[in-house]
């Protein structure tokens, strides 16, 4: 029995997770649940899977009686309340955005073990957090559907040392837009993607490929390839997840239904497989599997990573949090969909290099970098 405890449980990752948790009772149990302002959802979440501890990031309100059954925490704190009870053995971190960073590294001072959701806490802290894995003797566990797929490959490399690391793309909303028209993008248009449900922030940074700009980092920082061996494909049907290719030239893909439910089982479940209610994939009816290399004049985004990871330092938080304002702003209408790498990109160029050793550096490079995007925006 995994004792898992769900930071961000009202959120899509979180509720998927909670499906799978409800699949496999004899194996997972919910010990701590955590929401940031959803207070009605986590209320029916908690009834449902009664875990030992709750938390509500927003400020404290009435609690029903019939929930005062579990330990309740309000505020910032309660993420790390969650992040180190003493029951709870994985942390499944799906919170949104640099909240995720303290979380994570409580969840590893304390021992556990890191379902990570939250590709920020990577992008933004990726030394501080791979060393804190390394001190605590955890493996820092993929949620994100290309990194598991990464996973997936080494595992099955028996030890080979990969030679180039292949992220796939689904292109998201724009893939066959102009450069003209995704500049004029609207928040509705960018908010409708083709292939997977999420959240607000990750399905717009899907539609502008900020999103696999922080997956590269993040890709770097788990699996320890530099920039220059880490590569983006545009594979609009997603169902190849993610490849490895070898020094023969051998390549090895992970294919599967785009269905979030499967990387996170395989996270909570690892290095076990588990009995899924997901579809099949039905090679029979694949008419084809495309791909194209990413066009950087219509999605500039994506080349940001590059530069940052080269940059070194406090780059990357830079980036993320540049990124975090700038589509803060764009889902507030207060910009167009073009200048959220416009404003990413001037945050980098005009902040000056720091190191990111310590959590201090990264919260200064982070706060550093929010207050010039909002100056730009």
């Amino acid at each position: 029995m995994r004792e898992i405890a769900i930071l961000g449980s009202t959120g899509s990752i979180g509720t998927q997770a909670l499906s799978v948790i409800e699949a496999h009772p004899d194996r997972f149990h919910a010990v701590a649940l955590v929401a940031r302002t959803s207070a009605e959802t986590l209320f029916a979440q908690v009834r449902r899977f009664r875990p030992r501890m709750a938390g509500l990031v927003q400020k404290p309100i009435d609690i029903p009686e019939d929930l005062l059954f579990c330990e309740w925490v309000f505020g910032e704190a309660c993420l790390r309340t969650a992040a180190t009870l003493s029951d709870a053995s994985d942390v499944l971190v799906s919170v949104v955005g640099f909240a995720g960073l303290p979380a994570v590294l409580a969840a590893l001072s304390a021992g556990k073990r890191v379902l990570l959701a939250n590709k920020e806490a990577l992008v933004a802290g990726g030394e501080l957090v791979t060393d804190a894995a390394r001190k605590a003797g955890q493996l820092l566990m993929p949620v994100d559907s290309e990194h598991s797929a990464i996973l997936q490959c080494l595992r099955a490399a028996d030890g080979n040392a990969p030679k180039r690391l292949i992220l796939t793309a689904s292109g998201g909303p724009f893939r066959t837009w102009s450069a003209e028209q995704v500049a004029s993008a609207t928040a509705k248009e960018a908010l409708t993607h083709p292939n997977w449900t999420m959240g607000k922030k990750i399905t717009v940074d899907s539609a502008s490929m900020m999103n696999k700009a922080l997956e590269v980092i993040e890709a770097h920082w788990l699996f320890g390839l530099p920039p220059d061996r880490i590569d983006v494909l545009i594979h609009k049907e997603s169902v190849i997840h993610s490849m490895v290719e070898f020094e023969d030239g051998a390549v090895l893909a992970q294919l599967g239904v785009p269905d979030m439910r499967i990387p996170i089982q395989y996270a909570m479940s690892y290095p076990e497989r588990l009995p899924s209610a997901s579809n099949r994939i039905e090679f029979a009816q694949l008419a084809s599997l495309t791909f194209e290399k990413p066009d950087m004049n219509r999605f500039p985004g994506l080349s940001l990573a590059y530069e940052a990871l080269n940059a070194g330092g406090a780059a990357p938080c830079i980036l993320n949090a540049a990124n975090e304002c700038a589509v803060e702003a764009f889902l507030q209408d207060r910009i167009p969909f073009n200048r959220i790498w416009q404003i990413s990109r001037d945050t980098l160029e005009r902040l000056p290099a720091c190191p990111a050793r310590t959590l201090s550096d990264v919260v200064e490079a982070d706060g550093a970098a929010r207050r010039m995007a909002l100056t730009l925006v």
